[in-house]
């Protein structure tokens, strides 16, 4: 979009999607509900300069001054980070220590004693993020019943963290058994620690999952831990950047639920912002799916390093209170999201049985793919697309980043001799692997829990998910295909488009009965007012403020809860028995059984806590004719696999394309942010939201 489209006092709303390989921006302006997006690289050695640069062209593009103050623009900055998600992954966190109750000293590498997969005996298990030496044991016991068996023993403690101080450690979790029931006796030694350590980072488990299963609680405070200092350098240093620009607003960061928080929260609870990237591309796809009038929606966002997939019933994704990242057990509310390590830098290889493998091994976004010409020698799925001509030869980015379709056909000549194959059947079969690899990471979340795929629409977003939906469509048999206006930067969309969100959960094991109502009570007393007070530190007006109630709840003698909601008002009999009813529901959806003779338990009471914002706007333009050729710039040969040939086809500007406009198969829709291929058979057509709708004909 052009800067006229802005007025020089605008009051802008800003979204940054931080990506391996790209950072994206989304620009809302709150005088007239207009849009811009800009996408720039990403910048891996410090990701907090590619932001602000790219944050400060952005401004300066959609400003008609050609630069518009950022102080007297910006309104809000929420900002969507893989900084965590990374540094998990890749184990660059600080050295970290663990004080923890006599006894559960190996708690840690015990674990719950499963192998990573069942039949796989030779699989390794994810590295150990504190090593034993550093892990300390200190005399201290509470019961389940909260009663004090042994008191803390705080000259241990104060030997621990001496031990720990002089060791060079820079972060220290402190877990408990039975703390999230009484936990004054973490709050007593992460003081004592504060006092012996003060340049270190500690957390207490009873502040980041106040939740039952011991070794899950500890995982989650020993990840917390593990990345905190990470974390904080970035926030300060992104946060000081940002101040040099002139943005005065505070800033927010998405959260795995979907929801934003403060940089300081950010910083204290780094382990919420695990799936911070993802989580508001889902957030973006159910905006722009209920925009568009479908609410069953399989969300698929392809980008340069990786693929993550959702699914939406009814309009609503899946809130799991517990998930496994990278091999580490997380206690935190997050997005039901599962992802692949399949994206547009993954590399292709062949492996020791001589078979074609693509990912999980990404080239990022330095070096980055072979055509980007910055010294990469290994073919990706990029380079296969631009031989395949799918993807521009010559330029991405509307035109600012020149590619060498020349080094690209080298390389995918290169493996196609290793593999004896033409080099175009190569460039395809690279293609066709990776679209496998996506279609089984769809059917995690869809057959495997009960979904057909072909009830749902396919949402495509991401830089490259455009590009590969229509073969992922096929592969899956879904008719259906929404390509948002901006797909490129849904996720940077998606963090305009959701309100300041935070959740909090205590753990009481009760029956589903009468004698239970006032314990049910004086939980959510409790929960209500860590909210209110959450609600006064984020400054939230009283008519802003939103709660929902959930309650964990399982058949005696089972592992797994299920989530019910509970409806607001007091609790009373009828209460209880809507919680029943919930439960059977849940539980005949999920295991397709009840067991109506087995008494029923309450575990963990959740309360999630919302405060409305602002958000952009869908805007609609008015529906036109069906003839789209006014859009066509050119017309280049593209290889279909169906065909097995390249075929000539148009190459339609997206920014040209009208409601109404119809267009068929084969066919490449460009734009400055993506790329959409329509494969033959397919009809595509501009919905009202400049959404574009691709059908089977």
């Amino acid at each position: 979009m052009t800067s006229s489209l802005f007025s020089q006092m605008a009051r802008w709303r800003v979204g940054v999607d931080a990506g391996g390989t790209f950072t994206d921006i989304c620009i809302f302006d709150e005088s007239d509900g207009r849009v811009a997006v800009w996408k720039v690289a990403s910048t891996p050695d410090d990701p907090s300069r590619g932001i602000v640069d790219g944050v400060e062209e952005a401004l300066r593009r959609a400003s008609p001054n050609g630069g518009a103050p950022p102080a007297e623009s910006v309104s809000y900055f929420g900002h969507g980070t893989t900084v965590a998600t990374n540094a998990l992954i890749q184990h660059r966190g600080v050295k970290t220590g663990l004080v923890t109750t006599a006894g559960f000293r190996d708690l840690l590498e015990i674990g719950r004693q499963k192998r990573p997969d069942l039949y796989d005996f030779f699989a390794d298990k994810p590295t150990t993020l504190v090593p034993r030496d550093l892990r300390i044991e200190v005399p201290e016991r509470v019961r389940h019943t909260g009663a004090i068996e042994t008191p803390l023993d705080e000259a241990a403690v104060r030997a621990a963290a001496q031990k720990l101080r002089a060791a060079g450690v820079a972060a220290v979790a402190i877990a408990f058994l039975y703390s999230f029931v009484r936990p004054e006796h973490e709050q007593r030694a992460k003081r004592i620690l504060q006092e012996e350590m003060p340049e270190a980072f500690i957390c207490t488990s009873h502040e980041i999952a106040p939740e039952f299963r011991e070794f899950e609680r500890l995982s989650t405070a020993v990840v917390n831990a593990y990345l905190g200092p990470v974390m904080k350098r970035y926030i300060e240093r992104l946060g000081a950047r940002l101040v040099d620009l002139g943005v005065r607003t505070a800033p927010h960061m998405t959260q795995s639920n979907g929801g934003v928080i403060g940089f300081t929260t950010a910083a204290a609870m780094p382990v919420r912002t695990i799936l911070s990237g993802p989580s508001t591309g889902v957030v973006g796809a159910q905006a722009v799916g209920t925009a568009a009038g479908f609410s069953d929606l399989i969300t698929f966002d392809m980008g340069g390093t990786s693929t993550d997939v959702s699914l939406l019933k009814d309009g609503a994704a899946r809130l799991a209170s517990e998930a496994t990242v990278h091999g580490y057990p997380i206690k935190a509310p997050m997005l039901d999201i599962h992802t692949v390590g399949a994206g547009g830098g993954s590399i292709a290889y062949v492996d020791a049985g001589g078979l074609l493998k693509v990912g999980p091994r990404s080239a990022g976004a330095d070096p980055g793919p072979v055509c980007y010409a910055r010294g990469n020698t290994e073919p990706t799925v990029t380079d296969a697309n631009v031989v395949l001509q799918t993807l521009n030869p010559t330029h991405l980015l509307g035109g600012r980043m020149a590619v060498r379709q020349d080094l690209a056909r080298d390389a995918i000549g290169r493996l196609a001799k290793q593999l004896r194959l033409p080099m175009m059947q190569t460039a395809q079969g690279i293609v066709s692997v990776v679209t496998a690899n996506m279609a089984r990471a769809i059917r995690v979340i869809s057959v495997q829990r009960g979904h057909d795929p072909r009830d749902y629409t396919l949402v495509a977003s991401g830089g490259a998910g455009p590009l590969h939906a229509a073969r992922l469509a096929r592969e899956l048999d879904i008719a259906r295909i929404l390509v948002p206006r901006s797909p490129g930067i849904l996720c940077a969309m998606g963090l305009l488009l959701t309100d300041l969100r935070a959740d909090f959960a205590t753990t009481r094991l009760l029956p589903l009965a009468a004698e239970s109502v006032s314990e049910i009570e004086a939980a959510f007393a409790a929960l209500d007012a860590r909210a209110a007070a959450w609600f006064a530190q984020e400054n939230i007006p009283a008519d802003r403020r939103r709660l929902a109630r959930t309650v964990d709840m399982r058949y005696a003698g089972q592992n797994y809860e299920l989530a019910v909601p509970l409806p607001d008002g007091p609790i009373t009999a009828r209460t209880l028995d809507l919680l029943a009813d919930g439960f059977a529901a849940a539980h005949q959806r999920m295991y397709g059984f009840l067991a109506e003779e087995e008494p029923v338990q309450l575990v963990t009471f959740r309360v999630e806590a919302t405060g409305l914002v602002v958000k952009a706007t869908l805007a609609q333009e008015q529906m036109g004719g069906a003839d789209a050729s006014g859009a066509i710039r050119a017309r280049r040969d593209v290889w279909i696999a169906e065909e097995e040939r390249s075929l000539p086809c148009p190459i339609y500007d997206r920014d040209l394309l009208k409601p109404g406009n119809r267009l068929r198969g084969p066919a490449i829709v460009e734009q400055m942010d993506a790329t959409t291929l329509v494969l033959p058979g397919m009809e595509a057509y501009v919905d009202t939201y400049l959404h574009l709708i691709l059908e089977t004909a």
